[in-house]
C-alpha cells in the first residue's frame, strides 16, 4: 500500500475528495495532513469537532486504523502519522513487486492520444532549441503510458517553407555543402540585396509544382537534412510512431482550403487566402500567400484529417511547439472547430532555450548546433573518465561518456518547467554536486556500488522491522509518495516534477549515506538496509526512465 491508496481509503471513509490532502513540510506535523477549514464551513461544524469525529471514524476503523501511529488536530489540519513498520513493509513491497513498472496506474482508461513532436524544419540543422522539444515530447509520451493512456509519439516535419527555397538558392551559389550555413548565409544576402526574393519566391511556386531543377535539388537537400535529423534521434534513442512531411499534405491542404473558402470559414483579401478570426479576439491568419504558394495552416488543415483516419477513437491530439507559435494553434484550432472536427487538439507550448550571454537566432548563424553541443560535452567527460578510470579501455570510457553526455542534455532540458526559459550553462551541466544528471546518476551509481561490495542478494531473507532511524522513515516516505508524483506529473504535463523528486531523493539518500553505518553493521540489520538500498535504486531507475535518461553502473 502506498500513500495514493491510503488517502483513497480515508476519503472513502470520510466521504471526502482526496485531492485536498496536503503533505506537511516536516516530520513534526505528521506524514499526511488533511486541512479542515474548508469541509467544516462546507458541513458547517467547528474545526474542532470535525477533527475529533473524523481521528475516532478512523480509529475505529479495522481496515485503517493499524496503518497510522497516531492522529492529532493541530489548528485547522488533522495530522497523520504513519506507523513505520507498516510503511516499511508496504512500501519496500510495492517496489519489489513492481520493478520495471513503478508508479504506474490506470487514470488514462487506456484511451487513445498523440503526442505530436520534433516538428523540425528540414533544410536547417538542429540545435539546442529543438533538443527541448524533442526530449520534451519523448517524456511527455513515457509518462502518459504510465498513467495508462495509449499514447502515440508522432513527427510533422515542416519541408516545404520557404526556408527551403532560400537554402536551395544558397546551395546552388555553391556557398557550402552544409545546408545549415547556406540558410544563414542566405537570409544576410536576402537583407543585403531584397530583389532577391523574387528570385527565391521563384524556386518555392517550382518545388511545390513537384517539377525542375530545383525540386530535384530540394529533395536532394531534404534527404541530407532528415540523415541528420535521423542521426539525431538514434543518439537520443528517439522513436516514433509515424512521421508524417508537409509536402504530403499541400495538395490535399489546398483542397480543403478551397472547400473552406465556399463554406465561408476563408475569404479572399488582396489575393492572398485568410482565415478573419477577428470576431473570436484571434486576429487574422494567413493561410495562401498572394503569389499562390501555401502557408503552414495548409498542411496543418491536412494533417488534422490524416489523424483522424490513422488514429481511429482517437481522444486527444496535443502538439508540442514553441511559445511563440501560441497564436497559431488558436487560430488553427478555432478553424477545425468552426469546420466541425470533434477531436480534441491542445498545444502544449514551451519557452526558450538560451545561452548565457542571450538568445540565439538560426536566420543569423548564431546558436549553438546540437552535434556541437554534445561534443564539447562528451570531450569534457572523456577527460574526466580518464583520470578517474585509468583501467578502463578507450570502448567502455566512449560508451559511458556518450550515455552521460545524453543524460546531461535531456536532464538539462526537463528538469525547468516548460513555461520558464532555459539558460544552458555548461560548467553548470557538468557538476557532480549540483541540480544535474551527474549528480542523480553518481548517487545511484553509489547505491549498486554498495550492494555490489555486499554481494547483495535480492532471495535472502530479511527483516524490515528493524529498520528504525528517522532518515530511514523519510526516504520510506519520499518512495511511498512516488505514484502521487508520476500521476501529479501526468495531470500537469511537466516532466520537471520528475527531475525535482530526483534530485531531492537522491539529496536525502546522500544524507543517509553519509549518517547511517551501512556495511559494518549486525549482519540482519545490515540485510534490512541492503533490501532498502536496492528498493531505493530501483525507484530511481524508474523515475529515470521517465525522462528518457538510461541508468549507469559506474561512472
Amino acid at each position: 500500500m502506498i500513500l495514493k491508496e491510503i488517502k483513497q481509503l480515508i476519503g472513502k471513509k470520510l466521504k471526502i475528495n482526496i485531492d485536498i490532502f496536503a503533505y506537511p513540510p516536516n516530520s513534526e506535523m505528521g506524514d499526511i495532513s488533511l486541512p479542515l477549514f474548508s469541509l467544516s464551513k462546507e458541513r458547517k461544524i467547528n474545526v474542532q469537532e470535525l477533527a475529533n469525529d473524523f481521528r475516532e471514524k478512523i480509529l475505529n476503523d479495522n481496515e485503517l486504523n493499524f496503518i497510522f501511529e497516531k492522529i492529532e488536530a493541530s489548528g485547522p489540519y488533522l495530522n497523520f502519522f504513519l506507523d513505520k513498520k507498516f510503511l516499511f513493509n508496504e512500501t519496500i513491497s510495492y517496489v519489489l513487486n513492481n520493478k520495471n513498472d513503478l508508479g504506474y496506474n490506470q487514470d488514462g482508461q487506456n484511451q487513445k492520444i498523440i503526442f505530436e513532436y520534433s516538428n523540425a524544419n528540414t533544410h536547417k540543422e538542429i540545435h539546442i532549441g529543438h533538443l527541448r522539444n524533442i526530449v520534451f515530447g519523448d517524456s511527455l509520451v513515457k509518462i502518459s503510458k504510465a498513467n495508462g493512456f495509449d499514447s502515440y509519439p508522432v513527427s510533422f516535419i515542416n519541408d516545404l517553407g520557404i526556408n527551403t527555397a532560400k537554402t536551395v538558392w544558397a546551395y546552388k551559389q555553391n556557398y557550402s555543402q552544409n545546408i545549415g550555413q547556406c540558410y544563414a548565409w542566405s537570409v544576410s544576402e536576402i537583407d543585403k540585396n531584397p530583389d532577391l526574393k523574387e528570385e527565391i519566391s521563384q524556386i518555392m511556386i517550382e518545388i511545390e509544382k513537384e517539377d525542375g531543377e530545383n525540386y530535384d535539388l530540394w529533395k536532394k537537400t531534404r534527404d541530407l537534412s532528415m540523415k541528420e535529423f535521423e542521426d539525431i534521434y538514434s543518439l537520443l534513442d528517439i522513436n516514433f510512431y509515424k512521421t508524417y512531411f508537409e509536402s504530403d499534405f499541400t495538395k490535399r491542404g489546398v483542397e480543403i482550403v478551397d472547400d473552406f473558402l465556399k463554406k465561408g470559414i476563408f475569404k479572399k483579401s488582396q489575393g492572398a487566402i485568410i482565415a478573419d478570426l477577428e470576431e473570436y479576439g484571434l486576429g487574422v491568419l494567413p493561410v495562401v500567400r498572394s503569389d499562390g504558394t501555401s502557408l503552414y495552416a495548409v498542411a496543418d488543415l491536412a494533417l488534422a484529417e490524416k489523424k483522424d483516419q490513422d488514429f481511429p477513437d482517437l481522444k486527444k491530439s496535443f502538439i508540442v511547439v514553441d511559445v511563440r507559435q501560441s497564436l497559431h494553434f488558436k487560430q488553427l484550432f478555432k478553424i477545425l472547430e468552426l469546420a466541425g472536427y470533434k477531436n480534441d487538439f491542445t498545444h502544449l507550448a514551451y519557452d526558450f532555450v538560451k545561452l548565457p550571454e542571450g538568445m540565439m537566432s538560426s536566420r543569423s548563424g548564431k546558436v549553438v548546433l546540437l552535434k556541437d553541443l554534445f561534443d564539447q560535452i562528451f570531450d569534457k567527460l572523456i577527460l574526466e573518465s580518464k583520470k578517474r578510470h585509468e583501467d578502463w579501455d578507450d570502448k567502455k570510457i566512449k560508451n559511458n561518456c556518450q550515455k552521460l553526455a545524453v543524460a546531461i542534455l535531456k536532464f538539462e532540458m526537463l528538469k525547468v518547467g516548460a513555461n520558464k526559459t532555459i539558460t544552458f550553462n555548461i560548467e553548470e551541466a557538468l557538476r557532480f554536486d549540483g541540480y544535474s544528471a551527474l549528480y542523480i546518476l553518481y548517487t545511484l551509481v553509489r547505491m549498486k556500488s554498495i550492494l555490489r561490495k555486499a554481494d547483495f542478494a535480492e532471495s535472502v531473507e530479511y527483516s524490515l522491522d528493524l529498520l528504525q532511524s528517522d532518515i530511514e522513515k523519510k526516504i520510506a516516505l519520499e518512495m511511498a509518495k512516488y505514484s502521487d508524483i508520476v500521476y501529479k506529473t501526468g495531470q500537469d504535463n511537466d516532466p520537471s516534477e520528475i527531475a525535482k523528486y530526483l534530485f531531492d531523493f537522491a539529496k536525502l539518500f546522500n544524507d543517509y549515506y553519509q549518517k547511517i553505518n551501512i556495511l559494518q553493521t549486525e549482519d540482519n540489520l545490515k540485510k534490512a538496509r541492503l533490501i532498502f538500498i536496492y528498493s531505493c535504486s530501483l525507484l530511481l531507475e524508474n523515475a529515470l526512465k521517465l525522462l528518457g535518461i538510461e541508468s549507469l553502473e559506474e561512472i
